[in-house]
């Protein structure tokens, strides 16, 4: 699965730069420099998401600044927070059933990223960067993430597939970012 998640944000990377090459024009940004604060929900998946404690929500907060190169591409760094809310569960040991309240895990996610805008307003994104994980482990994930979006002058909204991997404990989350952005 980790191969085929690699494999496929690949894939998707290679798309953008083909198609990054080919887009019609977009309407924005007017300004080269962009930054937005965006509102991130999503529903974790792989090693997060099952057994005992895990989680079945995330909900997070990103900044972005983002670089127009021409009207239909453009370079990406996003940073913030993501909370992965334990879920609690029951566990059975010797006939004696207790009650676990899960703890939430966190992730600080630092990512450059590429937006190729392939009709008015409608963008591909890709992005790679590092997940820095806040509690227990407090491993370093690789992240990949290839998305699709939505933007205007002052709206941002995306939808993505992020994969966190490494350390021998690989997890992921289907996510939805509404952002408010301005020219800078």
């Amino acid at each position: 699965m980790k191969k085929l998640t690699k494999l496929a944000a690949a894939a998707l990377t290679g798309v953008a730069l083909f198609i990054g090459t080919t887009v019609k024009a977009q309407t924005t940004p007017a300004s080269k420099l962009r930054f937005g604060i965006g509102l991130e929900a999503g529903a974790p998946t792989g090693n997060i998401h099952n057994g005992p404690g895990g989680s079945n929500f995330e909900l997070g907060g990103t900044a972005r600044l983002q670089y127009g190169t021409s009207d239909h591409f453009a370079l990406t760094l996003t940073s913030g927070y993501y909370n992965f809310f334990g879920k609690d569960y029951d566990a059975t040991v010797g006939g004696v059933t207790t009650h676990f309240d899960a703890a939430s895990t966190g992730v600080v996610p630092v990512k450059l990223g590429l937006k190729a805008f392939f009709s008015n307003n409608v963008y591909f994104s890709a992005e790679a960067g590092a997940g820095f994980e806040t509690k227990y482990a407090k491993d370093t994930k690789l992240i990949l993430s290839p998305g699709l979006g939505w933007a205007n002058q002052k709206w941002d909204v995306g939808v993505r597939y992020e994969d966190f991997s490494g350390q021998n404990n690989n997890y992921g989350l289907v996510g939805l970012r509404i952002a408010y952005g301005f020219a800078l």
